[in-house]
């Protein structure tokens, strides 16, 4: 594996001891870089290998139906690892607490946990790495490319990170080695997913109301399915909300229950004519959005927006706004713009919407605000409740891209909106058809 994807968290010595693979953004055993360093430490060490995954039970935005998809996903995991011979442990409440607990009840020697670049998760790594006395590695198995590795700054844009990754790219887009049996020095017991659904405050068994099917199993086939039905489309479908042009694989990336890196392989060797398009969406776009959470340490506020949109933003803060909603009549979609409607009433039923009308639909959330800050938290606050994908870098430069301007350029400049680009109802209705997306939503 390439040193590049490791990142040293404290100097403290190998304690000998098992070597824990804190699982947390990354929660798949097959092509997971970080599970493969964490063997391969138990193996230089001669050290029995154990994987952990903290559940946080109050994480933000999370809901019943976030949970539910996430466990049974990691159920999955628990047989697969069980298979390979290696433990796997859910400790229950806030990280900062339960992993350094575990890791000195274990008498580990070493922690390796995921790189995930947001605020939350980089508070819980720190607090690890400073509270134990042993080595604590952080591995970035979730891109492509590292994110460290891409860039040591926050980029403009994409043509400014397209370029650096380009030239990184031939060196880590390549096979991911298979994680072979373990050894595990003793036998180990399953995990009590009762006690752990009940932590979660999961009822109903724990059985999703969102129709996507969990698990890295399932991840692989959907993936199939795209690559044979939906790859060949996707250039000209996947900006089109009334046919079914996307991948739907982003909540399985989200929980990284597929690997980019496994999807990205698959892509490159298809010679159908929507490949490079969507390799641009899934190495270059979504490696950028790690990378302004990374940097940005108002990733997820108005604040950390560019100089330029803050500026003509202000400019604009007294102009007359023809609609304003509160929050509760935008979360229940009780708006004058029957697409915006059905928008978010797909979002309450489905869990998801479709990527062009995510922009559409944060454009209109700054339109009918009272302040551009107030527009910034509605949008974070509902992706994040409501997208199963959300409470993810995605998600948080998508909304700085609709709201602030992050990642684009300054347009002609309009009332409210100021040079921020813009997007209406007729444009809408000029690409694709609208009755038809409302009436698929209503029958959904």
């Amino acid at each position: 594996m390439d040193e590049r994807r490791v990142h040293i968290l404290n100097d403290a010595p190998y304690a000998g001891g098992p070597v824990v693979y804190w699982m947390s953004r990354d929660q798949r055993v097959r092509d997971n870089w970080a599970l493969l360093y964490a063997r391969d430490l138990a193996a230089v060490h001669r050290a029995p290998l154990v994987v952990l995954f903290c559940l946080a039970t109050a994480f933000v935005g999370a809901r019943e139906e976030h949970y539910a998809f996430m466990l049974a996903g990691l159920r999955e995991v628990e047989e697969d690892l069980r298979s390979r011979g290696i433990p796997f442990f859910v400790e229950c409440g806030d990280p900062i607490r339960t992993a350094p607990t575990f890791a000195k009840r274990l008498k580990a020697g070493m922690v390796v946990t995921d790189f995930d670049p947001l605020r939350i998760k980089r508070r819980w790594r720190e607090s690890l790495a400073a509270g134990v006395c042993i080595p604590v590695h952080e591995v970035d198995a979730h891109n492509i490319v590292p994110c460290r590795a891409a860039s040591a700054k926050l980029e403009y844009g994409a043509y400014t990170l397209r370029k650096k990754l380009e030239r990184l790219l031939p060196g880590f887009l390549v096979p991911v080695p298979a994680l072979k049996k373990f050894d595990s020095p003793a036998a180990f017991d399953l995990v009590d997913w009762a006690r752990v659904y009940r932590a979660a405050g999961i009822t109903g068994g724990g059985v999703s109301r969102l129709r996507i099917k969990s698990g890295p199993r399932s991840a692989l086939r959907a993936m199939r399915r795209f690559l044979e039905k939906g790859l060949g489309d996707y250039s000209w479908a996947r900006n089109d909300p009334s046919i079914d042009g996307q991948s739907g694989l982003s909540p399985y990336l989200h929980f990284g229950q597929l690997s980019a890196q496994r999807l990205a392989l698959e892509v490159s060797r298809s010679p159908l004519r929507g490949r490079d398009d969507f390799l641009e969406q899934l190495v270059v776009r979504r490696e950028l959005s790690d990378n302004y959470c990374l940097y940005n340490p108002h990733y997820d506020s108005f604040e950390g927006i560019p100089a330029w949109a803050r500026k003509t933003l202000d400019k604009h803060r007294a102009d007359i706004r023809e609609y304003v909603y509160a929050r509760d009549d935008l979360e229940f979609a009780r708006t004058h713009d029957p697409l915006w409607n059905a928008a978010q009433a797909g979002l309450l039923k489905l869990g998801t919407m479709h990527g062009y009308l995510r922009m559409y639909w944060a454009k209109k959330i700054l339109e009918w605000s009272a302040s551009p800050e107030e527009a910034y938290e509605t949008a974070v606050v509902l992706n994040d409740r409501y997208e199963l994908d959300g409470r993810d870098p995605n998600g948080y430069a998508g909304i700085a891209w609709s709201i602030g301007g992050a990642h684009d350029r300054p347009w002609a400049e309009r009332p409210v909106f100021g040079m921020v680009r813009y997007m209406s109802f007729n444009g809408c209705k000029s690409k694709f058809n609208i009755r038809r997306y409302i009436e698929s939503i209503e029958n959904a």
